[in-house]
């Protein structure tokens, strides 16, 4: 009762390393459907939570993302961004900052349930996941902004 006074939902505990990636269907920036399960089935998917489009910190994440794009997808990567901002503001975000990657908006917030990622305020939490072949192989509780994909590639030269 107070956590939902306060804006704050309980969520599920995170992906355990190993988890299946969840099954769950959301919408992208495109207004397509992105079946999380099946884009994240073979080889290596990073699905990154954002707290809101446009805002400082969530920006530098997604540039970093961006801007070591080159060196993901050489080592296999796709990548997919996800908040709980409407389609619309996802399409505006990633047209203003020439994202290669989709965005998912999260409103009815079914993918940081499902992924087991807190949210205060209606935001998600800065959270990554990593899966190979559907299986999550590497998780960050505590994702970095403008450190997020020097994250990811050294995640990736231990796996």
């Amino acid at each position: 009762m107070i956590l939902s006074l306060l804006g704050l939902r309980a969520a599920a505990a995170p992906l355990e390393l190993g988890a299946a990636a969840p099954a769950v269907v959301a919408v992208t920036d495109a207004g397509t459907e992105l079946d999380l399960a099946a884009h994240c089935a073979a080889g290596f998917t990073l699905v990154y939570f954002y707290p809101k489009a446009d805002t400082s910190g969530c920006t530098a994440q997604g540039c970093s993302l961006r801007d070591a794009y080159a060196d993901l997808t050489a080592q296999g990567v796709k990548v997919v961004g996800v908040s709980t901002d409407a389609v619309a503001a996802q399409k505006a975000f990633r047209e203003k900052y020439r994202f290669p990657f989709p965005l998912v908006a999260d409103t009815d917030k079914k993918v940081t349930a499902a992924f087991g990622v807190p949210t205060t305020l209606g935001f998600a939490s800065r959270q990554a996941f990593l899966f190979k072949d559907g299986k999550l192989v590497w998780r960050d509780l505590k994702a970095s902004t403008a450190q997020q994909a020097a994250d990811v590639l050294a995640a990736l030269k231990t796996l």
